[in-house]
């Protein structure tokens, strides 16, 4: 009896102590990577807000073009990205340190010249970097290096977009979907927190929005069913053009140099026949209008694919999953009225479920929908999140990541993203 006893102290003492490890390690990498995620953010909302007040900063887009691509030369992160940083997951490979002020810079000048981006790709990289180099400097065995790279990803997330519970989720879930390090769920968490704490500190307020959610009825969940349908389709399109234009672009414009350049006069072209600046950088303005007001143009989703196609074709840095719910909201906006839904409404359920049906991510999803909108509608959300997820088949924009399990059936298929 007396060795069961110790025994089960034995066990319950390497449980503690694999707790408070993480408790530290988490804590140290979240607030590394909330203040790095802090001066991201405010770095992109400033060259934003730069280009704003100064338009002819727009003609500088090929310029910036050429030193981004001059900086990943001369750097050797042409193969470093997003899929990389999954892959070090997958893999046990290592994120290179430098890869964060590669990104963080390269994702600041898109952005402040008029490219069409996002900030999340630059949120995963720089996490995944500070994660890595957490993990070195802790000393960390392989399996634990991977846990601490997720840490790193929660926790730039949750600075910059303000969703510590999302942030936590989507790194578990984004990597193989169908399989969630469930032992990571500590550390993520802690590390997610502790960024969005350190957010509160600089008094960056988090990203919501405040909607009136419609009674719960069937007729409403059916129209959200059509629209979760359309979203799904939307994001077999969107993936498909991202991917299949890239190829294209360096197929045709071998020369990087002369891609930026090329890109960057095409997005000053476009610019200037839209007569709008609606389409340039993260677009944050037409989502809160969407979605605050029910106004959206009607081929405003449509536009800002084109554009961000282009911009990150190029070679131009930042993210893809701001322009989803840009375009998910817009579509949303667009299609509400004519469902019957309330266009504010149908703009937020669509931004959620265009998102899931491009990252693969369901649960992470509807938690979003809950951080960004509140929980009067998360019946909708779920139900539009859901059939986005099933539909859209086994495209994604990370060709990375791993769908461990069928959509359609109990069936283990390991298959990457198409």
């Amino acid at each position: 009896m007396s060795e069961e006893l110790s025994g089960r102290l034995r066990a319950a003492a390497g449980f503690l102590r694999t707790f408070i490890k993480w408790l530290v390690i988490a804590a140290v990498t979240g607030a590394v990577g909330g203040l790095i995620g802090t001066a991201f953010y405010l770095s992109v909302g400033g060259a934003n807000a730069l280009r704003e007040s100064f338009p002819l900063l727009l003609w500088f887009l090929p310029a910036a073009g050429i030193v981004i691509a001059l900086i990943y030369r001369y750097t050797h992160m042409e193969s470093e990205g997003t899929n990389a940083v999954i892959d070090s997951i997958h893999l046990g490979e290592r994120i290179p340190l430098a890869l964060v002020p590669v990104i963080f810079a390269s994702t600041v000048l898109t952005h402040l010249c008029g490219g069409s981006a996002g900030r999340e790709g630059a949120a995963l990289q720089i996490g995944g970097g500070i994660g890595w180099s957490m993990g070195r400097i802790f000393r960390l065995d392989d399996k634990d290096m991977r846990l601490a790279t997720l840490c790193g990803m929660s926790a730039v997330f949750s600075a910059l977009f303000g969703t510590p519970l999302t942030a936590t989720i989507f790194a578990l879930e984004v990597i193989s979907v169908g399989v969630v390090y469930y032992s990571g769920l500590v550390p993520c968490l802690t590390a997610a927190l502790t960024a969005f704490g350190v957010t509160r500190l600089f008094d960056i307020a988090p990203t919501r929005f405040a909607i009136e959610a419609p009674a719960l009825s069937a007729d409403l969940l059916w129209r959200a069913a059509v629209l979760g349908i359309a979203c799904a389709v939307m994001s077999i399109i969107f993936c498909e053009v991202m991917h299949k234009g890239e190829h294209l672009i360096s197929k045709s414009l071998r020369n990087p140099y002369l891609r930026a350049v090329v890109g960057g006069f095409v997005i000053i072209a476009l610019t200037y026949i839209c007569g709008t600046t609606d389409y340039n950088g993260a677009g944050t303005a037409v989502i809160a209008r969407a979605i605050t007001e029910g106004e959206a143009r009607p081929a405003a989703f449509a536009l800002k694919l084109v554009f961000t196609a282009v911009t990150l074709g190029c070679g131009f840095r930042g993210g893809e999953v701001v322009p989803t719910f840009f375009i998910g909201a817009t579509l949303g906006c667009v299609l509400g009225p004519l469902l019957g839904i309330p266009a504010g409404f149908a703009a937020a359920v669509g931004l959620v479920a265009l998102f899931c049906g491009a990252v693969n991510c369901p649960v992470a999803s509807i938690v979003l929908a809950v951080e960004l909108f509140g929980s009067g509608g998360v019946v909708y959300f779920a139900v539009a999140c859901a059939i986005s997820y099933m539909l859209s088949g086994y495209t994604g924009l990370y060709s990375s990541q791993k769908i461990m399990y069928s959509k359609l059936r109990a069936e283990f298929i390991d298959i990457h993203a198409k």
